[in-house]
């Protein structure tokens, strides 16, 4: 197994580290939804099968001697051969030995701040454990998540039983603690309702003076769909996910807010001109993509050459 290496991020006074989570390829067509591959593909690119990388690497924020983790990505060791397979996963979680890095373990995980509750995002909140039982991976956590979604997550339908999955909630019921429209978890780190993806999905406001950082979940699945229209397939509501990109994206934008994001291969935060065009200041990606650019991406930024 490779060397492992943490990215962080100094935010004023929070410290953010990306963990390693697992590794992915999805379709390139869920995830760019009625986007033409004609189009979407000068932008982004796949292999040779049409897949299209995805990390889902948990974020850790340390501030005044909290620590709190935007989502968990996958618990790679519970998952069948089949689930693997379905799933495309390339390579093993390995959030506990990023923590071990960090002089950290499980158990110093204050709060767990979940956009939603899909399977690559919730799946790690739960480990099996010695006696071959499941349990909660962050049992001194609070786990804070919309109400809908915590609903929708215990009473799956047809659609979304397959990644709203009892293995990842059972064991942290007792943990969760639930908010309606939006939450100040402090003052300075604020969650709120946004639906779309997900019927609950949240999106994650951090601020430091007059300085805002937004993590727009999977509403904005790497850097490239920032376009409101460019909706992925998986998304539950896509018109609400329009409405609820129109109204984020313009705030950020004219608010000089810097992006960070879960999924992307290439970027960990990116700020964007007021018209969402231009990159104003970006921090790459330190561990080289998964599926790297090629010259039919005649469209991504200029700087990546």
């Amino acid at each position: 197994m490779a060397e492992l290496t943490l990215q962080e991020y100094q935010f004023h006074d929070m410290k953010l580290t990306w963990l390693r989570g697992a590794d992915k390829l999805t379709d390139a067509g869920t995830l760019f939804g009625p986007v033409p591959k004609v189009v979407w593909s000068r932008y982004y690119p796949t292999n040779d099968a049409n897949m299209m990388a995805e990390l889902t690497d948990p974020i850790l924020i340390q501030y005044k001697g909290k620590n709190y983790l935007i989502d968990a990505s996958f618990d790679t060791a519970k998952l069948s051969d089949k689930q693997r397979r379905n799933l495309g996963i390339l390579t093993e979680s390995r959030v506990e030995e990023s923590l071990s890095l960090l002089g950290l373990s499980p158990e110093d995980i204050d709060i767990v701040l979940m956009t939603h509750m899909h399977h690559d995002h919730s799946g790690g909140l739960t480990r099996v454990n010695d006696q071959g039982e499941l349990v909660s991976k962050y049992p001194n956590a609070k786990i804070i998540v919309n109400d809908v979604e915590w609903y929708e997550m215990r009473n799956p339908n047809n659609r979304t039983r397959g990644t709203y999955l009892r293995e990842n909630w059972e064991p942290i019921q007792d943990q969760v603690t639930t908010f309606s429209e939006y939450i100040n978890v402090i003052p300075e780190i604020q969650m709120i309702h946004t639906s779309g993806h997900s019927n609950g999905h949240s999106i994650i406001l951090l601020k430091q003076g007059k300085d805002t950082m937004i993590h727009m979940g999977d509403l904005m699945l790497s850097h490239v769909h920032r376009n409101p229209l460019w909706v992925p397939a998986v998304d539950d509501y896509p018109m609400k996910s329009i409405l609820a990109k129109e109204k984020w994206l313009r705030q950020a934008f004219e608010n000089h807010y810097k992006f960070f994001f879960y999924h992307d291969q290439f970027f960990a935060v990116v700020e964007f001109d007021k018209d969402g065009k231009e990159f104003v200041d970006y921090v790459l990606r330190s561990r080289p993509p998964l599926i790297p650019f090629t010259d039919q991406q005649d469209r991504k930024p200029d700087f990546l050459g």
